[in-house]
């Protein structure tokens, strides 16, 4: 078989500045490797240089969500076959070593071998919009938390005659009072310090609110544009339906059947049976996110929705327990998220009610 009609798999271990590929034939020999700049003309050098070696099957990408983002961005643009592939176990490299060849090498022989399967998030579309926003608001969020955190903590030890001017005051109120102060200009005075400190951290409290709020208007249109039907399920708020729809990215037709979305958000159940024991358990896998985000909306429909309260109780009557019991509503849950996710512009319709059979 001639070079330019023999078909080869090629490997691409990412960094920061350089990815190193790799390219092996059918019988899994190794061809060649090179390592190449992480800029825009080093991905296309890259491609290049993989066409010379032969008919190329698919590439093996390690770290698509990352340093490979951009590279796998540009070979799917080319019509190249991209697979995702996670890097060696620890067991493998203490037996084969570790360097930027092995593991280009390995990638393209997980990909060769059929070991490696999956598609990457093609992150080109309004979900990728909406996963970076989602980043701005949870850190947000997260400072938030902790300017409020620190607050009550400053309050504690703080002078009576400050303490007891705020004691008892909601917290809208609190920041408004806190915000309003106006410490004297003697900073060695513990009372001075403590009001200008408390002063602070009100004003950035308040400033992360207006952040976290126009944040939420930029998000909550861009997840209505990209599912209008999952907003539609019981249960299923802006953040929720947002964290589903990163988790599952631009493209969640790579996702072979409800069932592996069920894995991918930890809902589908794992044996755990043994001898005359026949049970399953919770999943501690899959995307712990988007298993939150299911939880969220399980907790909703426990009570608020007449039918799943109703569910609860049979199911209880029945002998599971309350963990076993929101195990079967989060597998529900994920198969209406699936469809919703799935379902075609042209045939939308309005999704279906939770399934409560058992």
């Amino acid at each position: 078989m001639t070079q330019q009609h023999r078909q080869v798999t090629g490997g691409v271990d990412t960094h920061g500045h350089t990815h190193h590929a790799a390219v092996i034939d059918t019988m899994g020999r190794h061809l060649a490797d090179r390592e190449f700049p992480a800029t825009a003309t080093g991905y296309r050098d890259l491609l290049a240089w993989l066409h010379t070696h032969g008919e190329l099957a698919a590439v093996g990408v390690e770290g698509t969500g990352a340093y490979g983002a951009e590279l796998a961005r540009v070979l799917t643009g080319a019509g190249v076959t991209v697979i995702d592939v996670d890097r060696p176990d620890r067991k493998t490299r203490r037996m084969k070593g570790k360097s930027d060849p092995i593991d280009a090498y390995a990638a393209a022989t997980a990909v060769a071998s059929g070991r490696a399967s999956g598609s990457p998030k093609s992150r080109i579309g309004t979900v990728e919009s909406i996963r970076v926003l989602r980043i701005a608001r949870r850190s947000a969020v997260k400072a938030r938390t902790q300017a409020i955190n620190q607050i009550r903590s400053l309050l504690v030890a703080a002078p009576a005659a400050l303490r007891e001017q705020v004691e008892g005051l909601p917290h809208a109120d609190l920041i408004r009072t806190l915000a309003r102060l106006r410490p004297a200009a003697d900073l060695s005075m513990p009372l001075n310090a403590t009001k200008a400190a408390l002063c602070r951290l009100a004003r950035r409290h308040h400033a992360l609110d207006e952040e976290i709020a126009e944040l939420d208007a930029q998000i909550t249109p861009l997840v209505r544009q990209a599912a209008p039907q999952l907003l539609d399920l019981f249960g299923a708020g802006p953040h929720t339906a947002g964290q589903l729809l990163v988790s599952a990215g631009d493209n969640p037709e790579r996702m072979r059947s409800e069932a592996a979305f069920a894995h991918l958000t930890g809902v589908a159940p794992i044996p755990a049976s043994s001898g005359r024991t026949h049970r399953h358990r919770l999943n501690r896998g899959g995307d712990r996110a988007a298993n939150n985000a299911l939880h969220t909306i399980v907790l909703v429909r426990m009570r608020y929705d007449p039918r799943t309260r109703a569910y609860v109780e049979r199911r209880t009557t029945e002998g599971l327990s309350k963990k076993d019991i929101m195990r079967c509503l989060k597998r529900f849950v994920a198969r209406e998220v699936y469809r919703a996710l799935t379902a075609t512009p042209p045939t939308r319709t309005s999704p279906a009610t939770l399934t409560l059979a058992a």
